[in-house]
């Protein structure tokens, strides 16, 4: 059997293994015995990011004849993953302007949530305050590391470990090939080992992921009041990212590279499945490159710079989704944004993805930089707090994809 048919097998059973545990009294034993397993399988996937994205960095780039090709491809890949988003937030924009979601929400409602969800909300926008207090260019200084020992003890530096990677590599590029054989050799067999540790997390994938969806479910407690209640905001952002995933993306491929969407979708669902189950692209990122060199044909060295960039600055799901929930917050307090308020979002939305981290959650501190950019009470978030965990995952499975997607596109154009 497929990988894939595996991992949606887990997922399904775990679901349904959720909602029998919320009606037969099987809670705690769920979150004590089967939900620890989901969270040891993502700190596994977590575990090898780092290493794997230096790793095949170094292999991918040095191999390069020279300087000017890494250039080429940087460019490229900037300007894929800049155009990818804006059309994504644009996507996002017409669909909450034309169904207009927020419209629907009652004082009564929004007050609930407010009250529901007050810790949460605090805590977000202190973290967006942390993230505007640095000023306009604290982005590109947070992508030059002081330590690169502490940068990789966190998924969130991925960025400072592309950068170091980058210059270690040009580094050897330059020197003489006698000088770095041998370290050269050191980063293949690392590459080698990480990928077979890959393997090996992959075949214990749908017991990981049967636990996280149990975990999930059981968490949410099988209501779902709150879903009936924002249906419409979840149809909108459901809706969009459809249109990126069924529509953009086999365009895009159509267009531009020789593979047919139904062999990239059969080649990466194994990766769209894991975005889904763990919410994270940093997480996602050793499957999606050995899906993207084994089933899709890109080559190492654009597969090891293209989706490690991506998985760090390519949020297509989530800049969709920020577009909407801005606009569907202002809808529900009576704020009317004009075409100027809307390309700040864009414009926003955009560079706040490229600070976005690869890890569950980071949307939502997004989302408060952007309701700032327009004039919106950040507080506007606890109207979609209750759907936010289910959208991240949908969100996720959008963003792996258009990495997958713009590294296809980069390989199909690297002369």
């Amino acid at each position: 059997m497929s990988l894939h048919w595996k991992i949606i097998i887990g997922m399904i059973f775990g679901i349904i293994f959720g909602l029998l545990a919320n009606n037969f009294g099987l809670v705690l034993f769920t979150q004590n015995w089967i939900k620890p397993f989901g969270v040891i399988f993502v700190n596994l996937l977590k575990l090898i990011a780092v290493p794997l994205v230096f790793a095949s960095l170094v292999k991918g780039i040095s191999s390069l004849s020279n300087t000017s090709k890494i250039s080429v491809i940087g460019f490229k890949t900037i300007i894929f993953y800049i155009l990818s988003t804006v059309i994504a937030v644009t996507i996002g924009l017409i669909l909450v302007n034309v169904i207009q979601p927020g419209n629907a929400f009652s004082e009564i409602a929004k007050n609930d949530l407010k009250k529901s969800y007050s810790s949460e909300i605090v805590e977000k926008i202190n973290s967006a305050e942390d993230v505007q207090g640095g000023g306009p260019l604290q982005f590109l200084v947070d992508i030059v590391p002081s330590n690169i020992i502490y940068s990789a003890t966190e998924n969130k530096n991925m960025l400072q470990i592309i950068f170091f990677a980058i210059i270690f590599s040009i580094s050897m590029i330059m020197l003489p090939k006698e000088n770095v054989k041998y370290v050269k050799g050191f980063f293949d067999g690392i590459n080698d080992i990480i990928l077979m540790i890959v393997d090996l997390i992959m075949k214990v994938s749908p017991y990981g992921v049967f636990a996280l969806l149990s975990g999930l479910v059981v968490d949410f407690g099988g209501s779902s009041n709150i879903f009936i209640a924002l249906g419409m905001y979840s149809l909108t952002v459901v809706i969009g990212l459809l249109i990126m995933i069924l529509v953009f993306y086999p365009t895009i491929l159509y267009l531009f590279t020789d593979i047919k969407y139904l062999q990239f979708f059969k080649g990466i669902s194994p990766a769209q499945m894991l975005a889904f189950s763990t919410s994270s692209s940093a997480a996602t990122l050793p499957v999606t490159m050995e899906r993207c060199e084994q089933e899709l044909g890109v080559s190492k060295q654009i597969s090891s710079f293209v989706l490690p960039l991506g998985a760090t600055i390519n949020m297509d799901g989530t800049s969709l989704y920020q577009a909407v929930a801005a606009v569907f917050i202002a809808q529900a307090f009576g704020y009317d944004l004009n075409f100027s308020d809307q390309l700040t979002i864009i414009l926003t939305a955009t560079l706040a993805s490229i600070g976005s981290a690869a890890v569950p959650g980071a949307g939502m501190v997004m989302l408060v930089i952007v309701l700032s950019s327009v004039g919106i009470n950040p507080q506007g978030i606890a109207l979609i707090f209750a759907v936010d965990r289910i959208l991240d995952m949908l969100r996720t499975v959008v963003n792996v994809s258009g990495d997958a997607t713009i590294a296809k596109l980069v390989d199909a154009y690297n002369d």
